[in-house]
């Protein structure tokens, strides 16, 4: 099975410079135009047989030029969406920081209305274990999520423990390609972007 794992595009938040997290912004243009170079690039390369996605606007329009691309179909799941910042969604970062400070807490509790980071990782091994068992072995699935998300999607992808601290960078609509054949995961490409030069 191959899985692409993407990131959407350029937000309103990051013209903002907000906390981003469940705050549901749309793409700006450079997202949309982001998101048509990346879909144009995959269905240049790959077929692609089914096509996950966040609910969140975001990821949601980013998900639905790949899909207008490729023709593929599109299950949106509210388990993709990014991590759950709670009261901090939306807000400027100095107000952020000045109005909720960081509080360090055990794995499975969490502050401000957040959900924990035991939550988060749980969204991820369900996803993950939902996708693989729902799709073919010889199937190429494509994710399209937040950045928070596909770090928790790496750590279920290498049963990487929850407190692991290994971050995962990833550009506006990088992709990241990854193989499973039995028990044995590659990741072929990461944080793939040479698309973004076509726009």
């Amino acid at each position: 099975m191959r899985l692409l794992v993407i990131r959407h595009g350029e937000s309103e938040a990051d013209i903002l410079d907000v906390h981003e997290g469940r705050a549901d912004f749309e793409l700006t243009g450079r997202g949309h135009r982001q998101a048509e170079a990346m879909s144009n690039y995959v269905s240049r390369n790959y077929h692609v047989d089914k096509i996950y996605c966040s609910t969140l606007k975001r990821a949601l329009q980013t998900a639905q030029h790949l899909h207008d691309t490729t023709n593929a179909p599109l299950v949106p799941d509210e388990h993709l969406m990014e991590f759950n910042n709670g009261l901090i969604a939306g807000l400027e970062r100095h107000v952020a920081k000045e109005k909720y400070p960081e509080i360090k807490v055990p794995l499975h509790a969490a502050v401000y209305e957040q959900e924990s980071r035991l939550e988060f990782r749980y969204r991820a091994e369900y996803m993950l274990s939902k996708i693989i068992s729902e799709n073919e072995g010889d199937s190429t699935v494509a994710i399209v999520t937040h950045g928070g998300m596909i770090n928790q999607l790496y750590r279920s992808f290498f049963g990487m423990p929850v407190e692991s601290d290994y971050f995962f960078w990833t550009g506006d609509t990088g992709i990241h390609e990854w193989l499973i054949n039995g028990n044995t995961r590659i990741v072929a490409k990461a944080n793939y972007i040479s698309h973004e030069g076509k726009i």
